[in-house]
């Protein structure tokens, strides 16, 4: 019999930058964790280091999400899914868009998102104290040339995630929304730029300290470590130096 105050998560996006901080985050703080990623290599590697579960899974692909619901349910199921997977693909403005960019945005950022959640509610609503944290972006609040495709893909899991929390708050599952601006990871930015480091390293040339994968994940960790009657709704988490969407502080040398 697990103690009472016990928490288990399933854990998105695990593989890399914010997914895996947030994998590190919550074994610290006592958790047990599923955590889930495609690359199921990487996650055997962070299950050696922290003792998470590596639980490999495609979050678009219906058959491996139901194969990894019934895992966690043989397992002892959790209280809390954090849903991370996500991620961007290009900067054309709409003008030269990219159907397939546009369709993996949309895929694993919004579908993706939506997928996990549907096949875990019922046992989150079941365990009487479920929460669901989304880690969307700014991005989703402010639209910018472009980004359209990923404000478009982050907007729409924005608006579910505001959905979702109206849904169900009468089953007592809290919803967190967690929205970082400039966070420097390993992968996020080159990703998007189709591999190309020197384009990568710019976008973060001259910002002092920018946010760390692991910055937010202390976040989402902080979050879902209250008293579960406290729901932090909405948490917009920038680096100091990046006052406002539009005001991002450069040091030249």
């Amino acid at each position: 019999m697990q103690p009472q105050n016990f928490h288990a998560a399933v854990v998105t996006g695990a593989s890399t930058g914010i997914g895996e901080a947030t994998v590190r985050a919550l074994r610290s703080a006592g958790w047990k964790v599923f955590a889930v990623a495609r690359r199921a290599e990487r996650l055997e590697s962070l299950a050696a280091q922290t003792g998470a579960i590596p639980s490999p899974c495609d979050v678009t692909d219906d058959g491996q999400v139901a194969a990894l619901l019934a895992r966690v349910t043989a397992e002892g199921g959790i209280d809390t899914l954090v849903n991370i997977a996500g991620g961007a693909r290009g900067t054309d403005y709409v003008g030269s868009a990219k159907n397939e960019d546009w369709e993996f945005m949309l895929q694993v950022n919004v579908m993706g998102t939506m997928k996990l959640t549907r096949a875990f509610l019922p046992m989150l609503r079941a365990g009487g104290q479920g929460t669901v944290v989304n880690l969307t972006s700014t991005a989703a609040q402010v639209s910018y040339e472009g980004g359209s495709g990923y404000n478009a893909a982050k907007a729409a899991q924005r608006a579910l995630t505001k959905a979702l929390r109206l849904e169900e708050a009468e089953h007592n599952v809290r919803v967190v929304e967690v929205l970082p601006g400039l966070v420097q990871t390993e992968e996020f930015a080159l990703r998007r730029l189709g591999g190309d480091a020197e384009a990568a390293e710019a976008i973060y040339q001259g910002v002092e300290k920018p946010l760390q994968a692991s910055d937010v994940a202390e976040v989402i960790s902080y979050a879902v470590n209250l008293p579960h009657h406290v729901n932090l709704d909405e948490i917009v988490v920038r680096p100091l130096a990046q006052a406002a969407a539009h005001k991002l502080i450069r040091k030249t040398a």
